[in-house]
């Protein structure tokens, strides 16, 4: 068995435990990719989910820097060896990749790679992932060793076991999204039900109004003080509850069209110029669609409605595997260290929170006088 910086069984089954502590799918790809690199000594591991465009879902790398990635470019596609990985579900292992016939080159700022070991990621019948090394370290001076056929039978062992850690991750994101479902039309039939009430009171009472005006219009005002205190019940009640469904134009029409439908919208409504760019973002995992749309509207209403600004510009784009959404406004701005210490302000708690709850995270850059910068940074998709 191959003599890495652990070997043996010991290196197995820590790499087997570190797979079973993660239950969202990226953390556990993350941990896949990283065990297969470490436990077989190679200077570059990758894996990638395949999606049904000739692209990859997801492709995670360990032995890449942040820098490195970002040079790289957009994400590889379905051709040359891990197509063929994919299609015929077998394992290669060569000895030098760049000799193979299949071999279609790579981006300039690619690292440069020799021997390769990949296996498909299998499912039953179906292949759901290639995972695959590069580079084994040698400690010969000489040169590279290269990948063995006990390399690739412990890789193949760390496969099947990435299998079932990948499909129990995307078990459990299933079981939360259908519950996720499952709330939403709670809320909605407590939207109904609420907000109906609410309606027809406060028709009621406007209809009460209506025939005291004449005849006794103190009452008639208190009336109509009474409607208006009835709308702000009924706007609270209906913005607390929709706030947590998903807009149905995000499932039909996706991130980016729905984003740049909302700010034409706002564009046309507020005497501030709002503008919208976006690089190189396509489909994402709907929850990540879904905190990136809820934090954009946060801060376009801090923005629209508190600023001041005279200008707020909206951008999406990738950097790297991650999908980043800024916010800019050229508003009054304000002091965000004295935010911090008065605990909550423009809806900052709620946009890290909906960060956090897609493993992503939140930046504020703001001062008085100065505008206001919100980005939030998606992982992966």
């Amino acid at each position: 068995m191959s003599q890495g910086p652990r070997s043996g069984l010991a290196a197995v089954s820590s790499a087997l435990l570190a797979m079973s502590r993660h239950l969202e799918v990226r953390d556990v790809l993350k941990t896949i990719v990283a065990s297969a690199r470490e436990l077989l000594d190679a200077q570059y591991a990758a894996l990638g989910v395949p999606d049904d465009h000739g692209g990859f879902a997801q492709f995670v790398v360990d032995g890449v820097t942040d820098e490195q990635w970002k040079a790289i470019g957009p994400l590889p596609r379905q051709h040359g060896i891990l197509a063929s990985m994919l299609r015929e579900a077998r394992p290669e292992r060569l000895a030098d990749v760049r000799k193979d016939p299949r071999f279609e080159g790579w981006p300039s700022a690619h690292p440069d790679m020799s021997d390769f070991l990949g296996l498909p990621i299998r499912d039953g019948d179906e292949v759901i992932g290639a995972l695959f090394l590069a580079n084994k370290n040698c400690p010969k001076p000489e040169g590279r060793c290269g990948f063995t056929e006990e390399d690739e039978e412990l890789l193949a062992i760390l496969a099947q076991h990435a299998a079932i850690a990948l499909t129990n991750a995307r078990l459990y994101e299933r079981s939360r999204e259908l519950t996720i479902a499952e709330e939403r039309s709670r809320l909605a039939h407590e939207l109904h039900d609420a907000v109906a009430q609410k309606l027809f009171s406060l028709r009621l009472t406007a209809q009460a109004a209506a025939a005291l005006v004449d005849r006794d219009p103190s009452r008639a005002k208190g009336e109509l003080q009474q409607v208006a205190t009835l709308a702000a019940e009924a706007a609270d009640e209906l913005r607390a509850a929709v706030v947590e469904l998903r807009p149905a134009a995000l499932d039909e029409d996706g991130l980016v069209a729905t984003l740049r439908t909302q700010i034409q919208v706002l564009d046309r409504a507020h005497t501030a110029r709002v503008t919208f760019t976006s690089h190189g973002v396509r489909a994402l995992p709907a929850a990540q669609e879904e905190a990136l749309l809820r934090v954009a509207q946060e801060a376009l209403h801090n923005a629209l409605r508190h600023s001041g600004a005279q200008h707020v510009d909206v951008t999406l784009r990738k950097r790297g595997p991650d999908t980043v959404l800024r916010v800019t406004d050229d508003g009054t701005g304000f002091d965000p260290t004295a935010v911090r210490r008065a605990g909550r302000h423009l809806g900052l708690v709620s946009m890290r929170d909906r960060a956090g709850g897609i493993g992503g995270g939140l930046t504020v850059q703001s001062a008085p006088g100065k505008g206001t910068t919100i980005e939030m940074e998606a992982p992966g998709g």
